[in-house]
C-alpha cells in the first residue's frame, strides 16, 4: 500500500481541487446578487456548480486510476459521439445568438468544452502511432488535421469563436511536440495565419463591436465598451489585498455575468492584486507540472497527453485574463476551475484525472529501477546473515 501511494502525484492531485473549491467559493460571492434578482435562491449558481464538481470529482478519481493507454482504443467511439453532439447542437435553440447547448436528459451541456479533451487524446494517439513516419506529411500530419478541421468548422458554425481559437492553439501545440519536420511546420503556420485571417474577417463583419469594445472601450462607453470598464473598475478598486471577500460593488449589477468569464475581476476587487497572484500561481503549477510530467515520460501518447491538457489550460487562462484586462477582444472564455460553468468543469476535471494517470505511470517507471537497486544491494547482506547465522551454529555444535 505505501509502494502505491509513492506513484501519487499529489501536487496533481490536490490543487486542482483547491482551485474548485476556491471557485465554488467566489461563484457564490459573484452570483448572490443576480441569482435574487432572477428569482432564485442566493445560493443557486453556487449549489450547481457544487453538484457539476461532485460529478467532476467521480470523473476525476476514475481517470486517475484507469490505465490511459487503454483510451487509445475508444478514440473512434470518442470522435464520433463529439461529431453527433456538435450537428446535434446545431438544431437547438438559440441562446444569446449561439447555438453552443445541447440539452439532454434535462441537462445542459456544452459539446465545444468535450472537444477539447477528446482532440487532445485523438492527437495523442494518432501521431504516437505514426512516430514511425511522422516525417512524411501526406501520410502522418495531413489525416488528423482534416478531422479536426472539421470539428473546428462546427463550431464555429455555432458560432463559438473563443472555443474555436482555444482549440486551434491546443493542436499547434500538440502537432508542434509530436516530432514533425520543420518544414512541414512552416507550412502548418501559413495555414494557420490564413486561418486567422479569414476568422478575423468573419470577425470583424459580424462582431465588430466586440473588437472596438476591447481596444477603444471609452469610444462606447454605454454599450460596447461597458463591460470591460466595469472590469476595469473592479480591478482597479481591488489594490494589493482588495476591498474584502463578498464586497465587491461591480458585481451588484454593474458587471454583468460576473460570476462566468469575468470572475477574476471579482477576485481582484475583493482580494486585490494577493489573490489574483495565488490563483494564477496554483494554474502555473498545474501547466508546469503538467509540462514537467509530458518531458519525463517515456511513453509518446502519454507525453503528448500531458503536453495538450497542460495547454488547454495554460491557453485557456492567457485568453480569459486577455478578456478581462482588454489585451484580447471578450470571448466568453471561462477561467479554469473558478468560473461558473459544468461542462467546463466536469472536462477539466476529467483531464486532471487522466493528467495524474500520466504522472503515476512515471513515478512508478521511476521508482521500478530504484527498488531494483535496492534488492540488488540487499541480496549479500542478506547472504552474510545468513551465512553468520550457519556459522555461529557450527560454533555452538562444536562447543
Amino acid at each position: 500500500m505505501k509502494q502505491k501511494w509513492k506513484t501519487f502525484d499529489f501536487t496533481l492531485m490536490f490543487t486542482p481541487i483547491i482551485l474548485s473549491l476556491f471557485g465554488i467559493m467566489m461563484i457564490y460571492s459573484a452570483s448572490m446578487v443576480i441569482a435574487v434578482k432572477q428569482g432564485y435562491p442566493a445560493n443557486y449558481y453556487m449549489m450547481k456548480q457544487i453538484v457539476s464538481f461532485s460529478i467532476g470529482f467521480v470523473l476525476f478519481t476514475f481517470c486517475c486510476f484507469f490505465n490511459y493507454r487503454h483510451y487509445q482504443s475508444l478514440m473512434k467511439i470518442v470522435i464520433g459521439i463529439l461529431f453527433i453532439m456538435l450537428i446535434a447542437v446545431l438544431f437547438e435553440d438559440p441562446v444569446k445568438g449561439a447555438r453552443s447547448w445541447l440539452n439532454i436528459g434535462g441537462f445542459s451541456v456544452q459539446p465545444a468544452e468535450f472537444v477539447k479533451l477528446g482532440l487532445i487524446m485523438y492527437l495523442a494517439s494518432v501521431y504516437a502511432k505514426k512516430q514511425n513516419y511522422i516525417s512524411n506529411f501526406g501520410t502522418a500530419v495531413l489525416p488528423p488535421l482534416v478531422m479536426t478541421g472539421l470539428l473546428l468548422g462546427l463550431i464555429m458554425f455555432q458560432p463559438d469563436y473563443g472555443t474555436a481559437a482555444i482549440i486551434f492553439l491546443i493542436v499547434c501545440s500538440v502537432i508542434f511536440s509530436s516530432g514533425i519536420r520543420w518544414r512541414h511546420l512552416s507550412i502548418l503556420i501559413t495555414a494557420g495565419i490564413i486561418f486567422l485571417v479569414v476568422a478575423s474577417l468573419t470577425l470583424m463583419n459580424s462582431r465588430l463591436t466586440r473588437v472596438t469594445g476591447a481596444y477603444e472601450p471609452f469610444s462606447d462607453a454605454e454599450d460596447s465598451g461597458y463591460q470591460l470598464i466595469q472590469s476595469y473598475l473592479a480591478i482597479g478598486t481591488g489594490g494589493l489585498d482588495g476591498v474584502g471577500l463578498g464586497q465587491s460593488i461591480q458585481k451588484l449589477g454593474y458587471l454583468t455575468e460576473a460570476h462566468n468569464d469575468f470572475i477574476m475581476a471579482v477576485i481582484a476587487e475583493e482580494l486585490g492584486f494577493i489573490g489574483v497572484a495565488v490563483v494564477l500561481s496554483l494554474i502555473a503549477l498545474i501547466v508546469l507540472r503538467g509540462l514537467y510530467i509530458a518531458r519525463k515520460c517515456q511513453d509518446t501518447f502519454g507525453s503528448l497527453l500531458a503536453i495538450g491538457i497542460s495547454s488547454m489550460v495554460g491557453i485557456q487562462t492567457f485568453i480569459n485574463l486577455g478578456s478581462i484586462s482588454g489585451l484580447l477582444p471578450i470571448t466568453g472564455v471561462t477561467l479554469p476551475f473558478i468560473s461558473y460553468g459544468g461542462s467546463s468543469l466536469l472536462v477539466l476535471m476529467a483531464a486532471m484525472g487522466i493528467l495524474n494517470n500520466v504522472a503515476r505511470h512515471v513515478k512508478k517507471a521511476n521508482l521500478e529501477p530504484r527498488d531494483q537497486h535496492e534488492q540488488t544491494t540487499n541480496k549479500p547482506l542478506n547472504k552474510t546473515a545468513n551465512s553468520s547465522g550457519i556459522q555461529q551454529k557450527r560454533w555452538q555444535g562444536q562447543a
